[in-house]
């Protein structure tokens, strides 16, 4: 998940006054105390449990097969009671890491406050807008508080466990599963076999690709990337454990461990779980509707593209919360197939829109020149009566010159003609004010005119590559 910003991240926590440990630290415990329970014949015939969904299904629906199930804690709870026990430390302890089902395991146990996925934790640094550094791809040391792990980094990897014993040693029959089409129903095949065909170790996972690709990564990384980078961790923990923790053919580090640690600390017991109960034959019913299952044929089609022998099992396995009706290849294609159609439909809805809306716009063009051609009009309207009133006006001003000048007109009678002639004069100023008015306008309106003409235009041509599209 984080190839190139991992060391970023840890110094950022660290920087909020976390105490940073090396979960590969508790998987080298983890590997010493498997080692030492074969050795001293405390436990024979087990089932790995690093993996807590593992764990949930024998617990609910393999009971029979607790008494294989590892005494031994995973690799983190490993880590977690060296630190509690060993380093007397108290404080809450969060975990960083890839697996939503972890939180079934620390809520059985006790040990863990909080189990912060990888995919969540990116979550919270995309919403704060946090920023973290990157880091050299092939530089893995790191300055943990406590021991940095050695080849227990390659345990969230199929056969990771596997590895780290034969790496000790080599005659241990192990048999690995992984992949939920896989794993579970080997783990019903392995309940049902006498305890003689039994391999020493059955190393298991329900992630087909180990951890590091589980459903609380969140990565765009391909399986490839991921298995070559968990190579170079592997390449590089080996050379760090030649060079530090195995000298002169004694292995320090386990030596340590058989010097300080005791193994009863790191084992854990287990309880059954009640059981789902079966379904009833109206909660399938509505399974299988969801499915997109509603005939007998279709309800068994039984591909087995699901893992499960019959439809019948894998709505079973829906009802009780194993498995989800996106998994049914049914399903999906009736899904595609709604899908497909009502994306016909909008489409065929979206271009008759986009006609539609080119239609209003032309003939809103069209209203729009009309304006244009009448403002014109009445620009050239209003300039001719401005003209013509300032005419009337100088005529007005000429003739109550003259009646004030002649004498042999009767004085009552060219005063009262000089006011009307006056109220005439102002009513066409008024006149003159108002086409001034109406001119200043017409050009408002008319560069309005031609702004609204350019974003119809914008209109019409987005139109028209939407209904190219």
């Amino acid at each position: 998940m984080y190839p190139t910003n991992w060391k970023g991240i840890l110094n950022w926590f660290r920087s909020k006054n976390c105490i940073i440990y090396d979960v590969s630290f508790g998987a080298d415990i983890c590997t010493w105390a498997h080692l030492r329970a074969i050795e001293n014949k405390k436990v024979e015939k087990v089932i790995t449990q690093p993996c807590a969904a593992i764990v949930k299904y024998i617990e609910t629906y393999q009971p029979k097969l607790l008494d294989n199930l590892s005494p031994i804690h995973s690799p983190i709870l490993c880590g977690v009671v060296y630190i509690k026990k060993y380093l007397k430390q108290n404080n809450p302890i969060a975990v960083l890491s890839p697996c939503v089902a972890k939180k079934n395991e620390f809520m059985e146990t006790g040990l863990v406050n909080y189990n912060v996925t990888f995919r969540k934790l990116q979550e919270y640094f995309d919403r704060n807008d946090i920023r973290i550094p990157t880091n050299s791809d092939t530089d893995f040391e790191y300055n943990f508080d406590e021991k940095q792990g050695q080849v227990g980094a390659v345990y969230p990897r199929p056969g990771g466990l596997r590895d780290n014993l034969w790496l000790h040693n080599g005659d241990i029959n192990i048999t690995t599963s992984e992949g939920v089409h896989k794993v579970y129903p080997e783990l019903d095949m392995y309940a049902e076999m006498p305890d003689s065909k039994h391999p020493e170790v059955f190393d298991v996972l329900s992630c087909e690709f180990g951890c590091n690709v589980g459903p609380g990564t969140g990565t765009t990384q391909t399986v490839f990337d991921v298995m070559a980078y968990m190579r170079e961790i592997e390449r590089e923990a080996k050379s760090r454990r030649k060079t530090g923790a195995f000298k002169s053919g004694e292995d320090k580090l386990f030596k340590k461990f058989d010097d300080e640690l005791n193994l009863v600390d790191f084992m854990r017991s287990y309880h059954p779980a009640a059981p789902t109960p079966k379904p009833s034959e109206r909660q399938l019913d509505a399974v299988f509707n969801m499915m997109g299952k509603h005939t007998e044929e279709e309800r068994n089609f039984n591909c087995h593209a699901c893992g499960y022998r019959s439809c019948r099992d894998m709505a079973t396995a829906i009802c009780r919360g194993l498995n989800n009706v996106d998994n049914c290849i049914v399903h999906a294609k009736s899904v595609l197939t709604a899908r497909h159609s009502e994306l016909t439909a909008q489409h065929e809805l979206l271009t008759e829109i986009t006609n539609e809306c080119l239609a209003i716009s032309n003939k809103l063009k069209e209203n729009l020149r009309s304006i244009n051609d009448n403002m014109r009009v009445i620009g050239d309207s209003t300039g001719k009566t401005s003209e013509r009133a300032g005419e009337v006006n100088d005529l007005l001003t000429s003739v109550i010159d003259f009646c004030g000048e002649n004498k042999t007109m009767d004085a009552s009678s060219v005063k009262q003609l000089a006011d009307i002639l006056r109220m005439t004069q102002d009513a066409f100023r008024a006149l003159d004010d108002n086409v001034n008015v109406t001119n200043e306008s017409s050009e408002v309106i008319g560069r309005s005119v031609i702004e609204i003409n350019q974003l119809v235009e914008k209109i019409n041509d987005n139109l028209r590559k939407a209904e190219k599209k």
